[in-house]
């Protein structure tokens, strides 16, 4: 008993937080506070340390695609990002987005209309995608700026 109450106590260590997001953190493509929709937030750090956060994985890519629109982050390039979170679909935690699994086509609408829900690994995205009608799971690098102009549309 007192071997699982451990390990227990180990694997919450483990778990990551959310991303945290004050009632003043406002998405920065849409407009929108971004800690009405949790399962939705994604946040960008510079390594200036300014901090941009979004209502959703497919607002990220946005600013991501073309951070040249905000000259107030002061970014070059992307080499300028220190971090890049998304929220887990399934779990609210905050993931690394470049190393997350993003889902095309399904018929759940983040704030910004139809986007890009992320999980932490392939198997998560693929179960989501058979559940939620998706067409597609992608990797970080095989999300384009045209597709996010498509989902823009």
């Amino acid at each position: 008993m007192k071997f699982l109450l451990v390990l227990m106590s180990f694997f919450v260590l483990l778990s990551a937080d959310p991303i945290k997001a004050s009632k003043d953190d406002i998405c920065l493509i849409r407009k929108l506070n971004v800690y009405k929709a949790p399962t939705w937030v994604s946040k960008i750090t510079m390594k200036n340390g300014k901090v941009a956060f979004f209502c959703s994985p497919k607002s990220m890519f946005d600013f991501y695609f073309d951070p040249s629109r905000f000259p107030e982050y002061e970014l070059k390039d992307n080499l300028d990002i220190a971090e890049i979170l998304v929220t887990d679909f399934n779990t609210l935690e905050a993931i690394d987005a470049t190393k997350a699994y993003y889902v095309f086509g399904s018929h759940n609408t983040s704030p910004a209309g139809d986007d890009l829900p992320a999980f932490s690994n392939a198997w998560a995205a693929k179960t989501y995608m058979e559940k939620n009608n998706g067409k597609r799971v992608l990797s970080f690098k095989e999300v384009t700026k045209a597709l996010i102009d498509y989902l823009n549309m």
